[in-house]
């Protein structure tokens, strides 16, 4: 399976949250998974890295617009570069080429993808298919959002997000679907 992974540009090599970005696509790849990330430094960097070290296929989605905004090349792990003008491509290529994505502690971009995969879910504009995000700050993002507006989603468009611990939960969960 193509297994896409989010997550935030900060984490620096031997970082814990580098560490476990590494540890996640080591552990893909083991699967025989071929891993999409955004393509460049943080937990793109890490996740691709452990997929490569585990003699995995790594995808990078890069783009024009990210590389005006911040002067940054795909980093040295990706395998193959999928290359986009716009963010909204990149964004699109990253969810539409997956069979699943599993979504790491970041900041907004991390969110928008989160967001984004899971309304085209909701509006079945995309197939469903895992999205797991991993961490307590998911969980409880997510926990306060579902109870200020319950009103506003179903159970049944709350359950296409899944919850995981940390980098193992979430691989099990991924075995499972």
């Amino acid at each position: 399976m193509n297994i896409t992974v989010f997550g935030g540009s900060q984490p620096q090599p031997d970082s814990p949250a580098y560490e476990e970005a590494r540890l996640l696509g080591e552990l893909l790849a083991q699967r025989g998974h071929t891993i999409l990330t955004g393509g460049y430094i943080g937990v793109m960097e890490a996740a691709s890295r452990g997929a490569h070290e585990a003699g995995g296929h790594v995808i990078g989605v890069t783009c024009e617009d990210i590389e005006a905004w911040r002067k940054v090349a795909h980093n040295r792990w990706v395998k193959e570069e999928w290359r986009k003008k716009t963010l909204h491509e990149r964004l699109q290529a990253l969810i539409e080429g997956c069979d699943a994505a599993i979504a790491l502690p970041g900041g907004a971009g991390t969110l928008t993808e989160i967001a984004l995969m899971w309304n085209l879910m909701i509006v079945e504009s995309l197939p469903r298919r895992p999205l797991i995000l991993v961490g307590s700050g998911w969980q409880s993002t997510f926990d306060q959002f579902f109870t200020s507006f319950e009103s506003y989603m179903s159970v049944k468009q709350r359950e296409l997000l899944r919850f995981a611990e940390d980098v193992n939960a979430a691989i099990k969960m991924l075995d499972k679907s």
